[in-house]
């Protein structure tokens, strides 16, 4: 079996910059070995799936295993969409794990409708603070991940954690966050329990953290760095149930996959 397969750095405006992601569209039906087997061979953080002929459902892997939801593979599946499969269009509807995602291509990028992920505070934070080496000053937990504060943008940036620590987590990942000097907010996210030590420009964290920022700054619409070496942008709405992402992305690599 030949599948095209799409290489996308996402929430970047250059190559080698924000996060990559394969994209893989396809038809016929693919069993779960084999789509965990090309991301694996894929080795990237996440391989996007997209099952054409079944509303395109969406189904996103890392080297390791399925996780209900991504949103820098949904970005670069919108991107594949719209720049190679169907260029006249400007919207597309994708059926995740957890929810519908609607991508909207604008002129600042493309726009994500993720679910709105609602921050409940943690009260015992003495295991976050031994896991970052760093000073936190307060901890929530998202449907996903927990996300730490620490205190200002260079603490987040230089932050050294235990990923053997934080892969002793029951949680998808952990992000550190603070206010930034530049943006609204700056975040990084760590994630050994998915095979991931750190990701480079995680979308579907912002649901969490716009939801948290948005009600700290009092602000609906924000700007957000993640402080990874590739480092991503990204821009956030935070609406009623939704929160909006916008990223750019550029193309890396095209080609075909032998799956048999």
């Amino acid at each position: 079996m030949e599948l095209e397969v799409y290489f996308v750095d996402s929430f970047t405006s250059k190559v080698f910059g924000g996060n990559p992601a394969g994209v893989v569209f396809h038809e016929q039906d693919l069993t779960q070995d084999l789509m965990q087997s090309i991301a694996a061979e894929n080795n990237l953080s996440e391989t996007a799936f997209v099952h054409t002929s079944n509303n395109n459902r969406i189904k996103f892997f890392t080297p390791e295993l399925e996780v209900d939801l991504c949103g820098h593979a949904t970005l670069a599946s919108a991107y594949t969409y719209f720049n190679f499969l169907n260029t006249s269009a400007d919207e597309i509807v994708f059926q995740a794990n957890r929810s519908q995602i609607k991508a909207v291509k604008t002129n600042n990028g493309i726009t994500l409708s993720l679910p709105k992920d609602e921050p409940i505070k943690v009260d015992d934070i003495s295991t976050f603070t031994k896991a970052l080496n760093a000073k936190v000053l307060e901890v929530y937990r998202g449907i996903d991940d927990f996300v730490a504060v620490l205190e200002d943008e260079a603490a987040v940036k230089n932050n050294n954690p235990d990923f053997g620590l934080i892969k002793q987590m029951d949680s998808r990942g952990l992000i550190v966050t603070a206010k930034g000097n530049e943006v609204d907010f700056v975040s990084r996210w760590y994630g050994p329990q998915t095979g991931i030590n750190e990701d480079p420009a995680t979308g579907s964290a912002h649901a969490l953290l716009a939801t948290y920022w948005s009600k700290v700054l009092n602000k609906q619409a924000m700007s957000a760095r993640q402080l990874s070496k590739r480092v991503g942008h990204l821009d956030c709405a935070v609406k009623e149930d939704l929160v909006e992402i916008t990223g750019q992305a550029k193309l890396y690599l095209r080609g075909t996959l032998q799956a048999s």
